[in-house]
């Protein structure tokens, strides 16, 4: 099983607006299987050793460094922390903190040192999920599955959650053809269905609350149809699992899940591309890399595609957004384009963090502008 948090936006936000003399991101692929977890813990005392390498070489005094190679040490030794994880780690440190996140996501390892955070490669995990819940609904049993990367999917207990459609009517079962008002025949069995699914969504909103990820129906017409007009949930899938759910194992309903999570990254990244195109032709979109710094200066860009494992060093100057260059990245600069990205977010804009081939002419960024600059 797959242990993730996933950051909220407001968390996101903290770690972009972030500055300071020695921050340290790190990005290290573990695993879920705990048998296999020393060799990540391994590589991140080696990673640890590469960041205060990098420290060192910038004159940063050790009374600095001491405290984060603390933190980081103390993370190595947790073995209840090691004990649960996901496909891959990110861990942001300072020498008065460190936050972590479990991902699904099979990220790139690296380590930056800066200023300020490199976020771009978390911002995959937020942006193109591979996590999802699937509600398998029926008449005579709901069960809810979560679905995390590539793991297969297991189910996960609700509180709340009705049993079936009969104990919501208190009947026997939802066909009974006892007569009380309007509640006979087909039309009661209208009313204890749509009751059932009322229920069944109001035990939802705990797990749901504050989430984005897809919730995905499993379900046959007429609940199918039914939930989707009761659902509260804002990012319920408009593409469905249309089969009865009964007696199919989670790991078979998340394998056809997963492909309806497939499509709506897919359809995410073509909404782009078609309005990157429709834009350009009016000068509000751009693959530049100093223009975009400039318009995420300003608060022009509305919506970023950047590419999830590029790393161009440099500094954004903080007033005018002018780029300049290094050859290779240093504890003195940082990401250009993770920079970009941590502007965009701050001005209420979209990051997309998606590979490289399913960027507008397969370059490191696309921006779509809210005016022409």
């Amino acid at each position: 099983m797959l242990y993730v948090d996933i950051p909220s936006a407001a968390e996101i936000g903290k770690l972009v607006a972030a500055r300071g003399e020695a921050m340290i991101s790190i990005y290290l692929k573990t695993t879920p299987e705990t048998q296999h977890i020393d060799a990540s813990r391994t590589r991140l005392k080696q990673l640890t050793q590469d960041a205060v390498a990098q420290l060192e070489e910038i004159g940063v005094a050790k009374r600095t460094i001491w405290p984060i190679e603390e933190h980081l040490h103390d993370l190595m030794d947790d073995d209840d922390f090691w004990r649960v994880q996901a496909n891959s780690l990110a861990i942001f440190v300072t020498p008065e903190s460190l936050r972590s996140y479990r991902l699904p996501n099979h990220l790139t390892e690296t380590v930056q040192v800066s200023d300020r955070f490199h976020l771009k490669p978390l911002l995959r995990a937020v942006s193109m999920p591979q996590h999802a819940f699937i509600l398998a609904l029926a008449e005579n049993e709901v069960r809810v599955i979560e679905l995390l990367g590539d793991q297969p999917a297991q189910g996960v207990r609700v509180p709340n959650l009705p049993k079936d459609a009969a104990s919501v009517a208190g009947t026997a079962n939802v066909n009974s053809r006892s007569y009380s008002g309007r509640l006979g025949s087909g039309e009661g069995q209208k009313h204890h269905l749509r009751a059932y699914c009322r229920q069944i969504d109001a035990a939802l909103r705990g797990l749901l609350s504050g989430r984005h990820e897809p919730l995905i129906l499993a379900a046959t017409d007429p609940l199918l149809s039914m939930y989707r007009s009761i659902n509260t949930y804002p990012h319920l899938a408009s593409e469905a699992v249309e089969t009865s759910p009964v007696r199919i194992p989670a790991h078979e309903l998340g394998t056809q899940a997963r492909a309806i999570v497939d499509n709506l990254n897919a359809q995410s990244v073509a909404e782009f591309a078609a309005l990157y195109s429709a834009r350009e032709n009016e000068g509000r979109a751009t693959t530049q890399v100093a223009r975009t710094a400039r318009a995420a200066t300003f608060g022009a860009v509305d919506t970023l595609l950047v590419d999830m494992d590029s790393i161009v060093p440099g500094l954004v100057d903080e007033v005018s957004g002018e780029v300049t260059f290094d050859k290779e990245a240093s504890a003195v600069s940082y990401g250009v384009i993770d920079e970009i990205a941590g502007r965009v977010i701050s001005h209420g804009g979209k990051v997309i963090a998606v590979r490289r081939d399913d960027i507008p002419q397969q370059a490191e960024l696309a921006a779509v502008l809210r005016y022409a600059i």
